[in-house]
């Protein structure tokens, strides 16, 4: 029997039953159906996950018809008002770093880092706050899927964190939010990725300080079983990690240097993040 992570049934609690705003508290969610399309960003559940294979006879085909559309409608609700939805639904602009010469990596995040979303991100990251997980999943579900990508032809890599963190954290948050997308997206994760025990927190270095502390950082532990490759972190502040990430792999699934992009051109990589810088600045 499969093994739900600890916190599904919270989360599956939070998304179905309760109708509540996950942000504000007082209005009712809002289907993402009924929300103003006019943002670009705008995204609903993908339902296939849920319908069932099993076969029927003529005369439950109405009943079943009836169940299935009572629940395409609640896996089709938002978690948020449309108040809330809108003081946060803010796609920023695709940003690039370059990981191979004339290569560049785009990176796409659902939302600014920016409050109510900092402290939601800060919350669940450093103190295992799981309360913090529906409104981060509403916000995930902003990304647009990768065009042309699907679960035979793509994988999605989570920044992969160190043993060390993860026995003095006790979770891997990145991981959990990547496992939600590949969910929605329905696109496999892929862990053949390892994060070497040399580096030090990314947190308040600047942008050559975060370059330099990845070098060789990450390393391949299993062949890529696939040609695109989407990057996943929570928070991409100057793209640092995933630059060197996107670069780790490179060098180490082709076997060359970074100067010969034309056989590294055969690799299609791009990354998505949860947040990204700020929306004042």
């Amino acid at each position: 029997m499969r093994r739900l992570p600890p916190y599904q049934t919270g989360l599956w609690l939070a998304e179905y039953i309760d109708i509540r705003c996950q942000l504000c508290r007082v209005y009712r969610s809002t289907p993402q159906i009924h929300l103003p399309l006019s943002h670009p960003s705008l995204s609903t559940v993908d339902v296939d996950s849920v319908r069932t294979n099993a076969k029927f006879l003529p005369n439950q085909q109405s009943a079943v018809a009836k169940f299935r559309q009572k629940i395409e409608q609640r896996l089709n609700s938002g978690l948020l008002c449309t108040q809330c939805h809108h003081s946060i639904a803010w796609l920023p602009k695709p940003f690039e770093v370059d990981i191979a010469a004339g290569i560049d990596l785009p990176i796409q995040a659902a939302t600014y880092y920016d409050y109510p979303i900092r402290q939601a991100i800060r919350a669940f990251k450093y103190h295992e706050n799981m309360t913090k997980l529906p409104l981060l999943l509403h916000v995930l579900r902003q990304l647009p899927r990768p065009h042309g990508c699907h679960q035979n032809n793509s994988v999605i890599v989570a920044m992969p964190t160190t043993e060390q963190r993860l026995v003095k954290r006790g979770f891997d948050p990145v991981m959990v939010l990547a496992a939600q997308l590949s969910e929605h997206w329905r696109i496999p994760l892929w862990q053949g990725v390892q994060r070497i025990d040399n580096t030090v927190s990314q947190q308040g270095l600047t942008r050559a300080e975060r370059l330099s502390n990845l070098d060789n950082a990450f390393a391949l532990t299993e062949k890529l079983p696939v040609k695109r490759v989407i990057l996943f972190d929570d928070v991409a502040t100057t793209g640092a990690s995933l630059q060197a990430l996107g670069r780790a792999l490179y060098t180490q699934v082709t076997g060359l240097t970074v100067t010969e992009s034309y056989i590294a051109n055969q690799y299609h990589i791009s990354a998505y993040a949860l947040a990204h810088g700020s929306h004042s600045s």
